[in-house]
């Protein structure tokens, strides 16, 4: 699979709808290896609950089938998506793709759960739509992306949560929840005015995306809440397993549930005489992968050091199913048996490539070895290169930098050039105090280079092709661990590090129950006391009893009188 590129969207959206004004939709989050099944009818004629579902997932690909009529009066999903998504990438793919039949059959093969706990025996054609969605996603992941999903291994949630509430995105946008409402007036120095990014301390990709999801998507499930307040509750009062934990999730890739993701995928047999740049590419990123994984499962040790003691559920449920999981010993050990004790993840360019090419111990394969033995002339000779040019054209500051995309250039200073560069320096670029440039003797040890790097990358992915095979093997294992390093970093890096950072008493734990009332004494909202210093608490209560409130402003002519009826007070309590 390719990078997504840190925080940007990975879901890929199957959508599609018959004439009765019902919708399916399946969105794949290639980052995560998940898999969320939504059918539901539209009310509206604006696609209300489509445009919700499409901005809490924020997809880079929509697939729809070939545009065709909608119902009287409404626009068609086709039709929605390039009116209100027309920066995301639209596939239309044959409706013959959207097979629901398939659609099954492929979950029941690669859900990590039963079928008959996701209700796909029982509910098979009542939710025909969105699993005609996914038979449509899955085809075009694995024809696009080159890859095929590994059985057993997607965690599919079926037909939405019924543990969280739909926020739809007027009321996003209004409560300034993700972005500021005035973000294009104030520019990127207001980003801190909206709910996420006050929160946003988060260490790594994934917990930033469960923060984002949980704002969009709240918890309405009392238990729940109540499980995670008693985390945050333990973390303020022992400061010790606090600032413990803050210590050992930085140890962990800040990658990890993209890398433990990873192996849900597997490339489609290949040729050697099709070998190529694409291929020693996907060998690079799988031996990043592997690395990165041997990075997190070293971290495993230290986090069970530090949650030996935690009494709340949450931490005490991840002490025992985690860390005390003797599995993920079992795989430190296999990876130990074929990968260097010595080769740690790296993100300078050229050692995290040269990390690579020696990822697997000397002496597993012959091919591998001779490989490495061109990659090392080949970086010895460039640097040679580059020892000359500074005596022969007397450039002591020539610097010899390194990108993926360019390989090894020049970086000479502005200053100690003396008129004109000698001619054998070409593609010259002006870059601030300095002059970038390379030379064909460069240029071809560069090609060697990168050549001698593949070769080794191939090399080495075939070394690894009985660990990588084990580790498939337990993937339900891997994304659990991701999942767990995700929750932890939201609750401790994000939500329990706000509260440390105000006085004591700033933050109090709210009770809740079923039936209400709402009452709320001092309240104030984060963003705007972080903007005003003398921002005034207020004060709420809402009961069946009393069940209007009178919201007024500086001029109290005019006031804002909002009535809450009973209806209203279970869906706030």
């Amino acid at each position: 699979m390719e990078d997504d590129g840190g925080e940007r969207s990975s879901f890929v959206i199957g959508l599609i709808e018959n004439r009765a004004k019902e919708v399916g939709m399946a969105a794949f989050d290639l980052r995560s290896a998940s898999l969320h099944l939504s059918q539901y009818i539209e009310t509206s004629i604006s696609y209300q609950n489509t445009k919700t579902l499409l901005h809490f997932y924020d997809p880079m690909v929509i697939i729809v089938p070939p545009n065709k009529l909608a119902p009287e009066g409404m626009v068609g999903v086709s039709e929605l998506v390039d009116r209100f998504y027309a920066s995301v990438k639209k596939f239309v793919m044959a409706r013959g793709c959207f097979d629901d039949t398939k659609g099954a059959m492929l979950i029941k093969n690669l859900a990590a759960r039963e079928p008959s706990a996701l209700g796909l025996d029982t509910y098979y054609k009542q939710y025909y739509l969105c699993l005609a969605s996914a038979s449509a996603a899955i085809k075009w992941i694995e024809a696009e992306k080159g890859v095929i999903i590994t059985s057993h291994s997607l965690v599919v949630t079926f037909n939405g949560s019924f543990d969280h509430m739909n926020i739809d995105t007027t009321s996003v946008h209004n409560l300034e929840i993700v972005e500021p409402l005035h973000s294009a007036l104030w520019g990127t120095s207001n980003k801190k005015r909206s709910l996420f990014h006050m929160l946003k301390t988060t260490k790594t990709i994934g917990g930033t995306r469960l923060l984002r999801a949980n704002l969009l998507q709240p918890l309405k499930d009392i238990e729940t809440i109540n499980t995670r307040l008693d985390c945050l509750d333990e973390l303020m009062s022992n400061e010790q397993l606090f600032f413990g934990l803050s210590q050992v999730l930085r140890k962990f890739p800040k990658e990890t549930d993209r890398v433990l993701c990873h192996f849900c995928f597997k490339p489609k047999k290949i040729t050697n005489e099709v070998l190529g740049v694409d291929d020693a590419k996907k060998s690079q990123m799988l031996i990043s992968s592997i690395i990165l994984l041997k990075t997190a499962l070293d971290a495993l040790p230290l986090l069970s050091k530090v949650l030996k003691d935690a009494q709340c559920f949450i931490l005490a449920n991840v002490y025992k199913s985690v860390c005390e999981n003797e599995k993920y010993a079992d795989i430190r050990k296999r990876i130990g048996e074929v990968i260097d004790e010595d080769v740690l993840h790296a993100r300078v360019p050229f050692i995290a490539r040269t990390q690579q090419c020696f990822a697997v111990k000397a002496g597993i394969d012959g091919l591998l070895d001779i490989a490495r033995r061109s990659f090392c002339d080949t970086s010895e000779a460039i640097h040679n290169l580059a020892n000359k040019y500074r005596e022969e054209y007397k450039l002591p500051n020539l610097k010899l930098p390194f990108n993926n995309r360019r390989g090894f250039y020049f970086s000479i200073p502005r200053k100690d050039i003396q008129g004109k560069l000698p001619s054998k320096f070409i593609q010259v670029v002006k870059q601030g105090n300095n002059v970038h440039c390379s030379t064909l003797e460069l240029a071809s040890l560069n090609v060697r280079n990168k050549s001698a790097a593949g070769e080794c990358y191939v090399r080495t992915e075939v070394c690894l092709e009985a660990l990588v095979d084990a580790i498939r093997e337990d993937i339900p294992m891997f994304t659990l661990l991701a999942e767990v390093l995700c929750l932890l970093d939201m609750i401790v890096n994000s939500f329990a590090h706000t509260i440390s950072t105000k006085p004591v008493d700033r933050y109090t734990r709210p009770g809740f129950t079923d039936n209400g009332p709402l009452a709320i004494d001092a309240g104030r909202h984060p963003i705007l006391e972080s903007i005003h210093s003398d921002f005034v608490p207020n004060s709420i209560f809402i009961s069946e009893a009393s069940n209007m409130v009178i919201v007024m402003g500086p001029n109290i002519i005019f006031c804002l009188i909002i009535v809450f009826l009973s209806s209203s007070l279970d869906r706030l309590s």
